[in-house]
């Protein structure tokens, strides 16, 4: 039997209100929150995992003109998030305060999507597309 290997590549977000924004990928979407280090209300590195595989990684913003070695724009991200269930998901995340960007729909590669902006302006899109495969 072979196994899959582990996530290598981790997409990375920072949040204004990263709590907050914790929070809501895991009422809205399932995200499983993994670990979280911090102080108060900031975030220093949190690891959320996706229960089918991988996962993203996300911390506060700092304040403007701090010294930051990963200045990364909260409200600039954007992920498509692979799942079985895109309907049911989609009930969920609207249910939680989702801003609905696209409603469930079949692509013409055979998807099914949606895609949805949480509450710190990121897209996350899901669907059932799972990419094609690798080269052997």
């Amino acid at each position: 039997m072979t196994r899959e290997p582990a996530p290598q590549v981790w997409p990375s977000l920072r949040a204004r209100d990263a709590r907050t924004l914790i929070r809501f990928l895991v009422e809205a979407f399932g995200f499983e929150e993994t670990v979280v280090y911090g102080d108060e209300e900031r975030v220093h590195h949190a690891q959320l995992a996706w229960p089918p595989g991988g996962g993203v990684m996300l911390g506060s913003a700092r304040e403007p003109g701090a010294d930051d070695p990963w200045p990364l724009r909260p409200g600039a991200f954007g992920a498509y998030v692979v799942t079985d269930e895109p309907d049911a998901l989609y009930g969920r995340a609207v249910a939680a305060g989702a801003e609905v960007v696209a409603a469930p729909h079949d692509t013409d590669y055979g998807s099914r999507d949606f895609t949805v902006r949480d509450p710190e302006g990121n897209l996350w899109a899901f669907g059932t597309y799972r990419g094609e495969p690798r080269k052997a």
